[in-house]
Parts: structure tokens; C-alpha cells; sequence
């Protein structure tokens, strides 16, 4: 496999891999914005023409509709978004150990694979809103955010409660901001 990689996705520093198709990538994007997208910001977001986005989506939606799974992908208003299948809300509120909207579960879920992330970057990964997550998981105790000590955003990173709640092990000695270059 040649080392040539794809454009870099909205500003990130990390540029994707050749071996993800684009439309893994759409459904990344829609999973991590947790709300509908118009075709020009998945266009943007994924570093592709809206042609390209728009043949994307197709693919993936075919993708949904052949599988047996509990999402899928909704186009309506000009917007696509990933989301359950109708009838599986209510499982899902059952299922779930605490109140916190999808949304701020998606929310969560980033913080969690991040493990300690600035705001700031959150905020771009999730949408502004981000905001309303934040203030959701902080009264509810499952992250904390601390002022960056050289700069104007915050830290967050996951609580004892969020360890207990959904039983994930903290990392021993992973607490500590990067590095700068």
C-alpha cells in the first residue's frame, strides 16, 4: 500500500488513511456531530466535493438498508443525519443507566475515547452543541472541566462516577495534557 494519504478533515492534525472508504468516513462524521447534516457540511467536513459527498451518502444509505441493524441513515429537510430505526427508542431508554440525552451519550462516548480533551476541540468534533453536553455531564458529575493553565479553553476529562456508572477502568497515569511540539 502506498504511504499517500487523503486531505485532512476540517483542520485536524491527523490525516486519514487511504484504507477507509469514504463512506466510513460520512458515517464517522454523522456519528460524531450526533445531529443532520446539509450535503455542503458533510462535503466539507470530509474533504470531498459535494458530488463526492452526495455519491457517499447513497453508498452508505444502500449500506443500511441491506444490513439488519438498528440504524440508519436519515435524509429529510436537506439534511442526513445517523440515527436509531424507528421503534428502538424505547429499548434504548430502557437500556440506558442514567438520563443524559443521545446526544450528550455521543457527547460522552468522545470524551471517553479521548480520555482528557480541550473544549475547544470538542466543540469542534461534536458541534456548539457541545455546550449544552458539557453543562449536562458536568451537573450529572460524569466529567470535570478545569481552565487550561497556558490558554483560554478547558480541560475535561471523565469522573469516578463515569468509571463506576459504565465500568471502564481509569488509566493509570493518562491524566496529563500533551506535550507541545
Amino acid at each position: 500500500m502506498s504511504d499517500a494519504k487523503l486531505p485532512l478533515v476540517s483542520g485536524f492534525e491527523h490525516p486519514i488513511e487511504q484504507a477507509l472508504s469514504l463512506p466510513a468516513r460520512l458515517e464517522a462524521i454523522l456519528y460524531l456531530k450526533g445531529r443532520p447534516l446539509t450535503l455542503q457540511e458533510v462535503a466539507d467536513l470530509s474533504g470531498v466535493s459535494v458530488s463526492e459527498a452526495e455519491q457517499g451518502l447513497l453508498v452508505l444509505i444502500a449500506g443500511y438498508a441491506q444490513r439488519d441493524t438498528a440504524l440508519e441513515i436519515n435524509h429529510a429537510n436537506g439534511r442526513y443525519g445517523l440515527q436509531l430505526r424507528p421503534g428502538l427508542g424505547d429499548l434504548v431508554r430502557d437500556l440506558l443507566p442514567v438520563d443524559l440525552s443521545t446526544a450528550a451519550l455521543r457527547t460522552l462516548a468522545t470524551i471517553a475515547l479521548k480520555k482528557r480533551i480541550l473544549q475547544s476541540d470538542l466543540v469542534d468534533l461534536r458541534g456548539s452543541g457541545a455546550y449544552d453536553h458539557i453543562k449536562e455531564l458536568v451537573s450529572q458529575n460524569f466529567i470535570e472541566r478545569k481552565r487550561q493553565s497556558d490558554g483560554r479553553s478547558f480541560w475535561i476529562t471523565l469522573t469516578e462516577k463515569f468509571h463506576r456508572t459504565f465500568s471502564v477502568l481509569p488509566e493509570i497515569g493518562g491524566t496529563e495534557p500533551p506535550q507541545a511540539a
